[in-house]
């Protein structure tokens, strides 16, 4: 059994091994489990104790584990499909941020930051749900005070895919990750990423990319936008730089060390 999530899946997990023991109990483990619910809850705790091998999602997971655990840890980078780079507008620099609106995502870095960016030439949508009832309202402000930024809400998979294969770049600013799935699927459409410097953003691009900027700092987030508007050789180096790391995240790659992994319990 491969369950994911240590705490949402305790029960689960607790079930086969009063049935069958360790063998063959396989862990996977989000965001939310190794930046916070591993360290705090004893269901999760207890996942973790049960599992024959666990598995994290991107190569620095693996430092947030117990180091009991870590011999039995397997990085399982997930995988999308890839897509064409759609036309991109020449009239400005279009900036995209896809997750929908609750603490770990930090899209109060995004509003700051598009506050910072008015009348830079620089074009902002955001897409993702209101679910919280707070940062939502933040969004329609922005909207109203920022012309250039646009709350398009939650849209259908495939639109939010079109919609980042014609961006100029995507925004990640996150507080928490254990391996974002938009980031590949920027990576695999051929649209460069600048992103918070936590593990879950590094652990995918790399520790020598050149996108970061510090967790929530919306200045920071501001400038490297202006850096890729206004220097075409920075964004290129962005855009090389995620071409190399492409290949991680292919069906192939995902399939191989998934299968290391279960190899494994």
């Amino acid at each position: 059994m491969v369950a994911l999530h240590a705490r949402r899946s305790a029960d689960s997990v607790a079930a086969w091994h009063a049935q069958r023991g360790s063998k063959g109990l396989v862990v996977a483990l989000t965001g939310t489990d190794l930046y916070r619910d591993i360290h705090t809850d004893s269901a999760a705790q207890q996942s973790l104790a049960l599992a024959k091998s666990l598995i994290v999602l991107q190569s620095l997971g693996i430092e947030k584990l117990p180091a009991m655990y870590r011999t039995k840890t397997r990085v399982v980078l997930q995988s999308t499909t890839s897509r064409q780079t759609l036309p991109k507008t020449a009239r400005h620099l279009r900036a995209l941020m896809v997750g929908h609106l609750r603490e770990e995502k930090s899209p109060q870095t995004l509003f700051a930051a598009a506050q910072l960016l008015q009348g830079s030439g620089i074009k902002i949508d955001h897409i993702g749900a209101g679910l919280d009832d707070n940062l939502a309202q933040s969004a329609i402000k922005t909207e109203a005070a920022c012309a250039y930024y646009t709350w398009l809400r939650a849209l259908k998979h495939a639109q939010t895919r079109a919609h980042i294969q014609r961006a100029h770049v995507l925004v990640h600013a996150s507080i928490m990750e254990g391996g974002a799935h938009v980031i590949m699927e920027a990576v695999c459409s051929g649209t460069p990423v600048v992103a918070s410097r936590i593990d879950g953003n590094v652990g995918m691009l790399g520790e020598h990319y050149a996108g970061y900027f510090p967790v929530g700092d919306a200045q920071a987030l501001a400038a490297m936008l202006l850096r890729c508007k206004n220097e075409p050789l920075f964004l290129d180096q962005l855009r090389r730089q995620c071409a190399v790391r492409a290949p991680l995240f292919t069906a192939t790659a995902e399939r191989a060390a998934l299968l290391r992994a279960i190899s494994f319990s």
